[in-house]
Protein backbone atom coordinates (compact mmCIF):
# COMPACT_ATOMS: atom_id res chain seq x y z
CA UNK A 1 0.00 0.00 0.00
CA UNK A 2 1.13 3.87 -0.60
CA UNK A 3 1.80 6.07 1.87
CA UNK A 4 2.71 8.44 -0.93
CA UNK A 5 -1.19 9.42 -2.57
CA UNK A 6 -0.22 12.41 -4.87
CA UNK A 7 2.48 13.77 -2.46
CA UNK A 8 4.71 12.37 -6.00
CA UNK A 9 2.60 14.36 -8.41
CA UNK A 10 2.27 17.72 -6.08
CA UNK A 11 4.64 20.59 -6.58
CA UNK A 12 1.96 22.10 -5.01
CA UNK A 13 1.33 24.82 -7.59
CA UNK A 14 4.42 26.91 -6.84
CA UNK A 15 4.82 28.14 -9.94
CA UNK A 16 0.78 28.54 -11.19
CA UNK A 17 -0.15 31.24 -8.63
CA UNK A 18 -4.11 30.73 -10.28
CA UNK A 19 -7.07 32.37 -8.39
CA UNK A 20 -6.41 34.34 -5.02
CA UNK A 21 -8.29 35.92 -2.47
CA UNK A 22 -6.64 37.74 0.42
CA UNK A 23 -4.20 39.67 2.22
CA UNK A 24 -0.91 41.44 0.04
CA UNK A 25 2.16 43.36 1.10
CA UNK A 26 2.94 46.59 0.10
CA UNK A 27 4.58 45.23 -2.87
CA UNK A 28 1.28 43.17 -3.89
CA UNK A 29 2.61 39.33 -2.89
CA UNK A 30 0.61 36.98 -1.11
CA UNK A 31 1.18 37.80 2.60
CA UNK A 32 -1.00 37.68 5.51
CA UNK A 33 -4.26 34.71 5.72
CA UNK A 34 -5.37 33.26 2.25
CA UNK A 35 -7.03 31.46 -0.68
CA UNK A 36 -5.82 30.42 -3.72
CA UNK A 37 -7.10 27.53 -6.25
CA UNK A 38 -4.23 25.91 -8.10
CA UNK A 39 -5.13 25.59 -12.50
CA UNK A 40 -4.39 21.79 -11.47
CA UNK A 41 -7.90 22.00 -9.43
CA UNK A 42 -5.53 21.68 -6.02
CA UNK A 43 -6.84 24.48 -3.60
CA UNK A 44 -4.55 26.09 -0.62
CA UNK A 45 -5.56 27.77 2.40
CA UNK A 46 -3.75 29.57 4.98
CA UNK A 47 -0.56 31.30 5.79
CA UNK A 48 1.58 33.16 2.88
CA UNK A 49 4.98 35.10 3.60
CA UNK A 50 6.03 37.19 0.41
CA UNK A 51 4.41 34.90 -1.60
CA UNK A 52 4.45 31.73 -0.28
CA UNK A 53 3.01 29.34 1.76
CA UNK A 54 4.79 29.75 5.22
CA UNK A 55 3.07 29.31 8.78
CA UNK A 56 -0.14 27.05 9.02
CA UNK A 57 -2.47 26.05 6.32
CA UNK A 58 -4.51 23.32 4.68
CA UNK A 59 -3.38 22.37 1.01
CA UNK A 60 -6.34 19.82 -0.79
CA UNK A 61 -5.24 17.53 -3.73
CA UNK A 62 -7.81 16.92 -6.21
CA UNK A 63 -7.24 13.32 -5.78
CA UNK A 64 -8.83 13.48 -2.44
CA UNK A 65 -5.37 13.98 -0.34
CA UNK A 66 -4.71 16.89 1.76
CA UNK A 67 -2.56 18.09 3.94
CA UNK A 68 -2.69 20.39 7.73
CA UNK A 69 -0.23 21.56 9.03
CA UNK A 70 2.85 23.84 9.52
CA UNK A 71 5.06 25.53 6.19
CA UNK A 72 8.61 27.10 5.43
CA UNK A 73 8.85 28.56 2.56
CA UNK A 74 6.43 26.82 -0.15
CA UNK A 75 7.15 23.40 2.27
CA UNK A 76 5.81 21.24 4.70
CA UNK A 77 7.75 22.04 7.51
CA UNK A 78 7.48 21.25 11.41
CA UNK A 79 4.49 19.32 12.58
CA UNK A 80 2.03 18.58 9.84
CA UNK A 81 -0.79 15.79 9.06
CA UNK A 82 -1.24 14.11 5.89
CA UNK A 83 -4.04 12.51 4.85
CA UNK A 84 -3.59 10.36 1.73
CA UNK A 85 -6.13 8.92 -1.08
CA UNK A 86 -6.59 5.37 0.18
CA UNK A 87 -7.08 6.83 3.57
CA UNK A 88 -3.83 6.32 5.06
CA UNK A 89 -2.81 8.83 6.95
CA UNK A 90 1.15 9.98 8.89
CA UNK A 91 0.91 12.41 12.06
CA UNK A 92 4.22 13.92 12.85
CA UNK A 93 7.17 16.19 12.15
CA UNK A 94 8.49 17.23 8.37
CA UNK A 95 11.20 18.48 7.00
CA UNK A 96 11.83 19.98 3.89
CA UNK A 97 8.83 18.44 2.40
CA UNK A 98 10.07 14.86 3.96
CA UNK A 99 8.39 12.58 7.08
CA UNK A 100 11.23 13.62 9.38
CA UNK A 101 11.56 13.61 13.18
CA UNK A 102 8.79 11.82 15.63
CA UNK A 103 5.51 10.35 13.86
CA UNK A 104 3.03 7.85 13.45
CA UNK A 105 1.89 6.43 10.44
CA UNK A 106 -1.84 5.16 10.26
CA UNK A 107 -2.37 2.38 7.64
CA UNK A 108 -5.37 1.32 5.88
CA UNK A 109 -5.36 -2.33 7.59
CA UNK A 110 -5.15 -0.19 10.75
CA UNK A 111 -1.66 -1.70 11.53
CA UNK A 112 0.46 1.29 12.65
CA UNK A 113 4.17 2.73 13.02
CA UNK A 114 4.94 4.83 16.15
CA UNK A 115 8.31 6.27 15.78
CA UNK A 116 11.61 7.81 14.19
CA UNK A 117 11.66 9.05 10.28
CA UNK A 118 14.38 10.06 8.38
CA UNK A 119 14.25 11.54 4.52
CA UNK A 120 10.63 10.10 4.58
CA UNK A 121 11.20 5.85 5.64
CA UNK A 122 11.07 4.48 8.76
CA UNK A 123 14.25 5.37 10.41
CA UNK A 124 15.92 4.26 13.85
CA UNK A 125 13.77 3.48 17.06
CA UNK A 126 10.08 2.61 16.08
CA UNK A 127 7.30 0.62 17.08
CA UNK A 128 4.96 -1.24 14.06
CA UNK A 129 1.96 -2.88 15.53
CA UNK A 130 0.24 -5.31 13.40
CA UNK A 131 -3.70 -4.70 14.01
CA UNK A 132 -4.82 -8.60 12.78
CA UNK A 133 -2.80 -10.15 15.25
CA UNK A 134 -2.12 -8.03 18.06
CA UNK A 135 1.68 -8.58 17.64
CA UNK A 136 4.52 -5.58 17.59
CA UNK A 137 7.91 -4.65 16.83
CA UNK A 138 9.86 -2.71 18.94
CA UNK A 139 13.31 -1.99 18.13
CA UNK A 140 15.78 -0.33 15.47
CA UNK A 141 14.94 0.27 11.94
CA UNK A 142 17.14 1.54 8.65
CA UNK A 143 15.77 3.07 5.66
CA UNK A 144 12.06 1.62 5.96
CA UNK A 145 13.66 -2.12 7.12
CA UNK A 146 13.56 -4.15 10.35
CA UNK A 147 16.77 -3.94 11.44
CA UNK A 148 19.22 -4.44 14.58
CA UNK A 149 18.52 -5.09 17.87
CA UNK A 150 14.63 -5.54 18.74
CA UNK A 151 11.73 -7.93 20.55
CA UNK A 152 8.60 -9.64 18.36
CA UNK A 153 6.05 -9.42 21.17
CA UNK A 154 3.00 -11.74 20.68
CA UNK A 155 0.24 -12.57 23.16
CA UNK A 156 1.71 -14.82 25.18
CA UNK A 157 5.24 -14.86 24.84
CA UNK A 158 8.55 -12.69 23.07
CA UNK A 159 11.15 -12.79 21.07
CA UNK A 160 14.72 -10.99 21.66
CA UNK A 161 17.26 -10.45 19.42
CA UNK A 162 18.86 -8.86 15.98
CA UNK A 163 16.92 -8.33 12.70
CA UNK A 164 18.35 -7.87 9.32
CA UNK A 165 16.52 -7.04 6.17
CA UNK A 166 13.13 -7.96 7.64
CA UNK A 167 14.71 -11.22 9.18
CA UNK A 168 15.54 -12.30 12.57
CA UNK A 169 19.36 -13.91 12.43
CA UNK A 170 21.85 -15.00 15.13
CA UNK A 171 21.33 -15.54 18.57
CA UNK A 172 18.63 -14.70 20.20
CA UNK A 173 15.92 -16.20 22.85
CA UNK A 174 11.87 -16.60 23.35
CA UNK A 175 10.89 -15.43 26.80
CA UNK A 176 7.67 -17.34 27.43
CA UNK A 177 4.75 -15.84 30.03
CA UNK A 178 4.39 -19.73 31.57
CA UNK A 179 8.05 -19.04 33.11
CA UNK A 180 10.58 -20.14 31.20
CA UNK A 181 12.87 -18.60 27.96
CA UNK A 182 14.28 -20.57 25.48
CA UNK A 183 17.53 -20.05 24.07
CA UNK A 184 19.10 -20.25 20.41
CA UNK A 185 19.44 -19.05 17.31
CA UNK A 186 17.90 -17.89 13.80
CA UNK A 187 20.21 -19.80 10.78
CA UNK A 188 19.39 -18.58 7.25
CA UNK A 189 18.35 -21.90 4.89
CA UNK A 190 17.27 -22.17 1.55
CA UNK A 191 13.03 -22.37 1.56
CA UNK A 192 12.23 -26.13 -0.03
CA UNK A 193 10.26 -25.67 -3.07
CA UNK A 194 8.83 -28.27 -5.52
CA UNK A 195 9.87 -29.30 -8.71
CA UNK A 196 7.46 -27.07 -11.15
CA UNK A 197 8.65 -23.62 -9.09
CA UNK A 198 12.56 -25.05 -9.49
CA UNK A 199 11.74 -24.64 -12.97
CA UNK A 200 10.19 -21.74 -13.23
CA UNK A 201 12.39 -19.73 -10.41
CA UNK A 202 16.12 -19.56 -10.41
CA UNK A 203 16.49 -17.36 -7.53
CA UNK A 204 16.46 -19.07 -3.95
CA UNK A 205 14.80 -18.00 -1.28
CA UNK A 206 16.24 -17.69 2.19
CA UNK A 207 14.38 -18.16 4.87
CA UNK A 208 15.23 -17.54 9.05
CA UNK A 209 15.16 -21.32 10.75
CA UNK A 210 14.87 -21.37 14.43
CA UNK A 211 17.36 -24.08 16.35
CA UNK A 212 16.35 -24.30 20.23
CA UNK A 213 19.37 -24.63 22.54
CA UNK A 214 18.23 -24.58 25.90
CA UNK A 215 15.77 -23.96 28.35
CA UNK A 216 16.00 -21.80 31.63
CA UNK A 217 13.91 -20.14 33.86
CA UNK A 218 13.06 -16.06 33.81
CA UNK A 219 15.71 -14.45 34.39
CA UNK A 220 15.20 -12.22 37.65
CA UNK A 221 17.70 -10.34 39.64
CA UNK A 222 16.75 -9.42 43.14
CA UNK A 223 19.62 -7.06 44.75
CA UNK A 224 20.62 -8.40 48.20
CA UNK A 225 23.34 -6.14 50.74
CA UNK A 226 25.50 -7.27 53.12
CA UNK A 227 24.40 -6.17 56.74
CA UNK A 228 28.31 -6.43 57.71
CA UNK A 229 29.35 -4.06 55.09
CA UNK A 230 26.64 -1.79 54.03
CA UNK A 231 27.61 -0.35 50.55
CA UNK A 232 29.04 3.13 50.11
CA UNK A 233 26.75 6.45 50.20
CA UNK A 234 25.96 6.47 46.10
CA UNK A 235 25.05 2.61 45.52
CA UNK A 236 22.06 0.80 45.75
CA UNK A 237 20.57 3.26 42.90
CA UNK A 238 17.51 1.96 40.45
CA UNK A 239 19.01 -0.32 37.94
CA UNK A 240 19.22 0.96 34.50
CA UNK A 241 15.78 -1.10 32.59
CA UNK A 242 17.33 -3.96 30.34
CA UNK A 243 20.30 -4.17 32.10
CA UNK A 244 20.14 -7.33 33.94
CA UNK A 245 18.43 -9.54 30.76
CA UNK A 246 20.67 -11.50 28.62
CA UNK A 247 23.88 -11.59 30.94
CA UNK A 248 21.79 -13.09 34.01
CA UNK A 249 20.03 -15.47 31.58
CA UNK A 250 22.51 -17.07 30.39
CA UNK A 251 23.85 -17.87 33.56
CA UNK A 252 20.35 -19.67 34.65
CA UNK A 253 21.04 -22.25 31.65
CA UNK A 254 24.68 -23.34 33.69
CA UNK A 255 23.55 -25.46 36.19
CA UNK A 256 19.78 -26.52 35.02
CA UNK A 257 18.93 -29.56 32.86
CA UNK A 258 18.17 -29.28 29.35
CA UNK A 259 14.85 -29.34 28.09
CA UNK A 260 12.86 -28.92 24.91
CA UNK A 261 9.52 -27.05 24.24
CA UNK A 262 7.04 -28.37 21.68
CA UNK A 263 6.55 -26.28 18.56
CA UNK A 264 10.99 -25.83 18.54
CA UNK A 265 13.52 -27.59 16.76
CA UNK A 266 16.58 -28.61 18.92
CA UNK A 267 18.90 -31.58 20.32
CA UNK A 268 17.50 -31.38 23.62
CA UNK A 269 15.21 -33.73 25.83
CA UNK A 270 12.41 -33.10 28.08
CA UNK A 271 12.87 -33.02 31.61
CA UNK A 272 10.17 -34.58 33.53
CA UNK A 273 7.81 -33.20 35.95
CA UNK A 274 8.31 -29.82 35.06
CA UNK A 275 4.84 -28.64 35.93
CA UNK A 276 5.49 -25.05 33.86
CA UNK A 277 6.69 -26.59 30.51
CA UNK A 278 3.66 -29.09 30.46
CA UNK A 279 1.56 -26.07 30.77
CA UNK A 280 2.49 -24.54 28.43
CA UNK A 281 2.86 -27.63 25.86
CA UNK A 282 -0.80 -27.84 26.95
CA UNK A 283 -2.00 -24.13 25.69
CA UNK A 284 0.31 -24.13 22.43
CA UNK A 285 -1.76 -27.78 21.45
CA UNK A 286 -4.52 -25.95 22.60
CA UNK A 287 -4.18 -22.82 20.29
CA UNK A 288 -2.37 -24.79 17.75
CA UNK A 289 0.74 -22.27 18.24
CA UNK A 290 3.88 -23.18 16.21
CA UNK A 291 7.10 -20.93 16.61
CA UNK A 292 8.51 -22.05 13.53
CA UNK A 293 5.34 -20.45 11.82
CA UNK A 294 5.68 -17.41 13.95
CA UNK A 295 1.97 -17.21 14.42
CA UNK A 296 1.82 -14.21 12.66
CA UNK A 297 5.62 -13.05 13.76
CA UNK A 298 8.36 -12.97 10.54
CA UNK A 299 6.31 -14.05 7.93
CA UNK A 300 3.86 -10.58 8.26
CA UNK A 301 6.04 -7.97 7.77
CA UNK A 302 4.78 -3.99 7.38
CA UNK A 303 3.48 -3.04 4.11
CA UNK A 304 6.36 -1.56 2.07
CA UNK A 305 6.89 2.16 1.63
CA UNK A 306 6.19 2.94 -2.38
CA UNK A 307 8.61 6.22 -2.23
Amino acid sequence: MSDLGSEELEEEGENDLGEYEGERNEAGERHGHGKARLPNGDTYEGNYEFGKRHGQGTYKFKNGARYIGDYVKNKKHGQGTFIYPDGSRYEGEWADDQRHGQGVYYYVNNDTYTGEWFNHQRHGQGTYLYAETGSKYVGTWVHGQQEGAAELIHLNHRYQGKFINKNPVGPGKYVFDVGCEQHGEYRLTDMERGEEEEEEETLVSIVPKWKALKITELALWTPTLSEEHPPPEGQGQEEVPGATGTEHSQGVGDTSDDLQVEGFEGDVEPRAGDEDIDTYRQESQENSYDIDQGNSNFDEEPPDLQE
